[in-house]
């Protein structure tokens, strides 16, 4: 499914940079800012791709900021703060919207997502209106395992014709389950919605009908099978022994 531009959620992302005075200094030096003017988004799924450090997570939390998130994640309806270290990135984003409103939306980031799960916690334990678990599975995700929490997000919260933003989705996740991360990516696409995702899987990066923009070639877009995960993957797979020992000599 493809959506034409005005019926998706976020357009274009710029930065203003007429308004940053040192792009010398912390967040401005990294890949993903200093070479960031516009970015067109895709309707279905744009991904960010690149090597550590060149500022995915930070490009990415910035725009989850400026479109209303909490900087830790979550839903829009989470303001908690266990730790203030977001950057003031999302203050010189300009986020162009399309026609239509999210329903829904949700920032996954996998380092925070520990806080998210404790939000969710204290706010049952208070016991005002519905239970906020019910709408994750009814589970706590405090007590199934990382890639299950994960899993109970990706199946139970997301309800489509949202936004969703996600930071390396793929670190609580098995190769399976990365599977089927995909297929319930897809069929939420099918629902309307439009993700934003930061990734080194080559399996979730896969994804058909999206866009992969490299920020280590100055914010270009790049082919799925030129991908240094895709290269580094197949030739590995496909010549193990011969790359162990390279590595090992």
């Amino acid at each position: 499914m493809i959506k034409d531009k005005y019926s998706q959620y976020i357009r274009t992302i710029e930065l203003k940079r007429k308004e940053i005075d040192d792009f010398e200094c912390y967040p401005y030096n990294l890949n993903a800012v200093k070479y960031l003017n516009e970015i067109s988004m895709h309707p279905n799924v744009t991904f960010f791709v690149g090597e550590n450090g060149s500022g995915k997570s930070t490009l990415l939390e910035a725009i989850a900021v400026s479109f209303g998130f909490n900087p830790e994640g979550g839903t829009k309806n989470f303001n908690f703060s266990t730790y203030e270290s977001h950057s003031d990135l999302y203050r010189y984003l300009k986020i162009i919207k399309g026609l239509k409103h999210p329903k829904d939306g949700f920032f996954l980031r996998a380092e925070s997502f520990y806080n998210v799960a404790s939000n969710i916690e204290q706010l049952d334990s208070e016991g005002i209106g519905a239970r906020v678990i019910d709408s994750y599975g009814g589970v706590s995700l405090h007590k199934q395992s990382h890639g299950e929490s994960f899993m109970s997000v990706f199946l139970n919260r997301l309800n489509g014709k949202g936004i969703y933003i996600f930071d390396e989705p793929e670190a609580a996740l098995s190769p399976n389950r990365q599977l089927a991360f995909l297929s319930r990516m897809h069929h939420l696409v099918e629902e309307d919605a439009q993700f934003i995702i930061a990734t080194h899987s080559p399996i979730i990066m896969s994804y058909p009908n999206s866009k992969i923009i490299n920020l280590d070639d100055k914010m270009k877009e790049i082919k799925y099978e030129k991908t240094e995960h895709y290269l580094i993957t197949r030739d590995f797979l496909n010549n193990t022994e011969k790359m162990l020992h390279l590595l090992m000599e």
